[in-house]
């Protein structure tokens, strides 16, 4: 067995492994699709090498040869439709399904003229260049409308770029040390060594930068729900706490705030009407906060009937205006399961944080706050003082 061969037999099993991987990861990842097609891209291009060895070896290797050349496209037009599915981007199927007939067509001739000429060896390897560099634009699209900017995207779009660049390498190559006299010598030339051996690096870096990607996705997809209350949608206290930090991180400077929210009555609306009720204010609640809050502003329920709304880059007197316009909206609700004229109401704290490392400080003030409120009458909103841990409430009237 020469080194042609060896490499040809590695990049079989290396592209089956791949097709095999993808499957089993098209069953956790969001980009499932996208998944199947790679899965789909490397099995087909694994019958490559079947066909290379029985260029060789078989007789009649004029269909192993037009095989070989057609299952790499095939497997790499797969790819390309993959990249578009992960990357939110339209492929024309029609224009790839005519270029791969055509090219697959146009290489029964380029199979008649002698390899290593400058004709046989750009007009055999372009195809693949231009699927693979339309692949890399692809992704580049998408980096450049910015719906990713992730470096790992970026790493695909520069391996793609440089597979499809070594195509073109491929043909200079062959050109330079030459691919044999006919076909069939083809796997028995330097060249094929060569060509192989790139072709197994090159295969297996785009197989796991891809297969990194979703697994990625796999991974963030599963903190979220980690992170996050399935009654409310909003994050929960492990998930809010953890971007709470990490925005204090990339503005230690501040000014923040912190709104704590807590239902009033609670267990009388559950005691009253259910519990599928008391569900349904927590919903309305938590999409209330959501679409009231400010855009940057991060939300989560504590647990129960306890909310936070953290405020970056927030002074205090606004926070006190975001509490009191959440306050009035949750006056406003309108919940599902209760009668009309039940209403629904809040109590609110409001502490800001002085320094960054002050923010258990800042909760326990807030809560202060909030506890405060509930004991003056609720449905209202207090704000915690700094000097003496006293709250006093904000210079807004409460409605009744």
């Amino acid at each position: 067995m020469n080194g042609a061969v060896f490499f040809l037999g590695v990049n079989f099993v290396v592209a089956i492994c791949f097709c095999i991987v993808f499957a089993v990861v098209s069953t956790r990842s969001r980009s499932r699709v996208a998944a199947l097609w790679f899965g789909a891209g490397f099995g087909v291009a694994s019958l490559a090498a079947v066909c290379e060895i029985a260029v060789a070896y078989l007789p009649w290797p004029r269909p192993w040869a037009i095989g070989a050349f057609a299952t790499v496209l095939g497997g790499m037009i797969f790819l390309l439709f993959g990249i578009g599915s992960l990357y939110d981007v339209r492929i024309n199927r029609r224009l790839a399904g005519l270029m791969f007939a055509v090219s697959s067509f146009g290489n029964v001739f380029v199979y008649d003229l002698r390899p290593g000429t400058p004709l046989h060896a750009f007009s055999y390897q372009t195809p693949f260049a231009l699927v693979i560099l339309a692949s890399a634009g692809v992704v580049l699209q998408a980096l450049l409308r910015s719906n990713r900017q992730l470096l790992i995207d970026k790493v695909v779009c520069a391996l793609l770029a440089v597979t499809g660049v070594h195509f073109i390498a491929k043909a200079v190559l062959a050109i330079a040390v030459g691919a044999g006299s006919v076909a069939t010598d083809y796997i028995r030339t330097d060249y094929a060594l060569i060509s192989q051996s790139l072709t197994a690096v090159l295969m297996v870096a785009v197989g796991l930068t891809l297969l990194s990607v979703l697994v990625l996705e796999i991974m963030a997809d599963e903190r979220s729900v980690s992170e996050s209350d399935a009654l409310s949608g909003l994050a929960n206290r492990r998930g809010f706490e953890r971007r709470v930090r990490s925005a204090i991180a990339t503005f230690p400077n501040g000014p923040h705030a912190v709104v704590l929210c807590d239902l009033d009555r609670f267990k009388t609306i559950n005691d009253t009407y259910g519990h599928h009720a008391g569900d349904m204010v927590i919903q309305s609640f938590g999409t209330l906060l959501s679409s009231c809050a400010p855009k940057e502003a991060i939300v989560g329920r504590m647990g129960g009937e306890e909310f936070s709304v953290f405020l970056p880059n927030t002074p205090m007197d606004v926070a006190l205006m975001v509490a009191q316009a959440l306050r009035g909206g949750t006056m406003a609700m309108s919940v599902a399961g209760l009668p009309p004229t039940s209403r629904i109401t809040a109590s609110f704290g409001v502490a800001n944080l002085t320094s960054p490392d002050a923010l258990d400080e800042m909760f326990r003030q807030a809560d202060v706050a909030l506890y405060a409120a509930k004991r003056a009458g609720r449905n209202r909103v207090h704000e915690a003082t700094s000097d003496d841990g006293r709250p006093r409430a904000a210079h807004v009237r409460p409605v009744n």
